[in-house]
């Protein structure tokens, strides 16, 4: 009989998600980069491959608090998520509504994050491994800021461009 699977188990699963993710996306945030129209929207996607790198720390140092190598685990949910952003700057390469579409693809990972984070955060609370906490916290406020700003980008020209076209 398979052994009965804990909040342990859940945890260390999601952390092996959310590290593959990561991983992921700091292999498309280059390519975002290059592909945006606006140079605020390339500086921001390159800022964040920057923060994703210290993400990636980040979680390295949770494995090492459960004392786990840290390893990732296929994450479908970021396949698809990055497949799409692949997607738009195919369908969209050069023509105005690029720069909103590529904002929505990066807002769509950020949503990802936010909620695995989160969910780490409150499971590493209950498990009562205080260093988690804070190096999961961390990283939380800084893809909910990553979210703010996209925003911001698109309210100030990117979804406006798109239109104008």
């Amino acid at each position: 009989m398979a052994k009965e699977k804990t909040l342990d188990d859940l945890f260390l699963d999601t952390l092996k998600d959310i590290y593959y993710a990561e991983r992921k996306i700091l292999k498309a945030l280059p390519k975002m980069a290059r592909a945006a129209q606006s140079e605020e929207l390339k500086a921001a996607f390159l800022q964040h491959k920057e923060e994703t790198e210290g993400q990636i720390e980040r979680l390295q140092q949770v494995f090492e608090v459960l004392g786990k190598r840290a390893q990732g685990k296929t994450c479908p949910a970021i396949e698809g998520i990055i497949e799409e952003g692949e997607e738009i700057m195919e369908e969209f390469k050069g023509m105005p509504a690029l720069d909103a579409g590529l904002i929505s693809a990066a807002q769509a990972v950020e949503h990802y994050e936010i909620t695995r984070y989160g969910t780490l955060k409150r499971w590493a609370e209950v498990l009562g491994l205080k260093e988690a906490v804070q190096l999961l916290d961390e990283t939380l406020q800084e893809e909910s800021k990553t979210d703010e700003s996209l925003t911001a980008l698109a309210d100030a020209s990117a979804n406006e461009m798109a239109k104008a076209a």
